[in-house]
């Protein structure tokens, strides 16, 4: 009985609260509010219309962008980077290899044990750590200690169907998903930081080193050997699961896309040509722009208020750091002009409350 009265009981008080969303939803009607409401919807949806004519007019754009990043440096939006990955994996691959990516608020560490053609994957782990806001803006060093500090602690707790073969140190590959100037197949200075880092110190030097010295500090034997950017790294995944991928698109934190050029089509690249003919390219596509994106008074805004104004503009209006700011924006329109005037919930004045 006491079960029935509670079922009753939350019955009633659901219909009670629809009955209530009903009557205030007539009243907004009423009011005027939600219509205005709906106008600075309508707007908004308005501004950010893309028809395929429209994408296509991008599209173009950003062709004509990745040719002339490809024959020579800055002389595009687009970086187009050579990546000194001239080959990607078959399939064929054995042994045991780490993995640390670092490419947003949080970083992965991974540990995978290769079978080769027959065996594929036999065993991976993995652990995801947040970044405390202080070290995305601190110094360099705190940074890359705390990561060395938190991959110490995941071999630490390496089993024994992991052990490296004795007397080889560990093998890392670094995925590093900002923009990087590549000299080697590892190493590579660090062009600018992106997704809400800004450590000025870290600005023009090696990553690859910066990450070495912590290790050493942390007394971790591990050499890194090779760096790639997260969207290289995504492209070499789908490749050593199919042979026919060749292109890669990254849509997370930030966004980004990799795929295989034909070497003799890179007029910068001034090395010998590789064995392969091919070469991969890291279109670092976020700072693309053009004006025939669908900028709205709400990406104007973000942007100028970043920490990187007039940078990164593609990325801005399509990755998952920024949508839900932009929406946010949005919200707060909505509440000032149509529902409380100048009394904004204050949750809803917290810039990325909705990131």
């Amino acid at each position: 009985m006491g079960k029935v009265t509670v079922c009753v009981a939350v019955v009633c008080g659901v219909a009670v609260t629809a009955a209530a969303a009903v009557v205030i939803h007539r009243k907004m009607k009423k009011s005027g509010k939600w219509v205005k409401a709906m106008e600075i919807v309508k707007e908004f949806e308005e501004s950010c219309r893309t028809p395929i004519s429209k994408l296509k007019q991008v599209a173009d754009a950003m062709t004509v962008e990745m040719h002339a990043g490809l024959a020579s440096e800055g002389g595009s939006k687009l970086k187009m980077l050579i990546t000194y990955v001239d080959s990607l994996p078959t399939g064929d691959e054995k042994g045991l290899f780490y993995a640390l990516d670092l490419g947003g608020t949080n970083f992965r560490v991974l540990r995978v044990l290769l079978g080769g053609k027959d065996g594929g994957i036999l065993k991976q782990q993995f652990k995801e750590v947040s970044i405390p806001p202080n070290k995305m803006t601190g110094s360099s060093a705190a940074l890359f200690d705390y990561i060395a500090a938190e991959l110490a602690k995941f071999v630490a707790q390496e089993e024994d169907d992991f052990k490296p073969t004795s007397g080889r140190p560990r093998e890392l590959g670094f995925t590093f998903s900002f923009p990087v100037m590549q000299t080697s197949i590892a190493s590579g200075t660090l062009l600018r930081w992106t997704k809400g880092f800004s450590i000025d110190e870290t600005v023009g030097q090696d990553v690859v080193a910066e990450l070495t010295k912590a290790l050493e500090r942390q007394g971790l034997e591990m050499r890194v050997s090779a760096l790639v950017n997260d969207t290289v790294g995504t492209l070499a995944g789908g490749k050593y699961a199919n042979n026919d991928v060749v292109v890669s698109v990254i849509l997370g934190t930030g966004s980004n896309a990799a795929y295989v050029e034909r070497a003799q089509a890179i007029p910068k690249w001034h090395g010998l040509l590789p064995k392969s003919g091919e070469m991969v390219i890291n279109m670092e596509w976020g700072n693309f722009r053009s004006s025939h994106l669908p900028l709205t008074e709400y990406d104007q805004a973000l942007d100028a208020e970043s920490l990187n104004p007039g940078e990164q503009i593609y990325e801005k209006v399509i990755s998952g750091m920024y949508l839900g700011e932009i929406f946010r924006r949005v919200l707060c329109r909505m509440a000032k002009e149509a529902f409380f005037g100048d009394i904004i919930p204050p949750k809803l004045k917290e810039p990325f409350i909705l990131g």
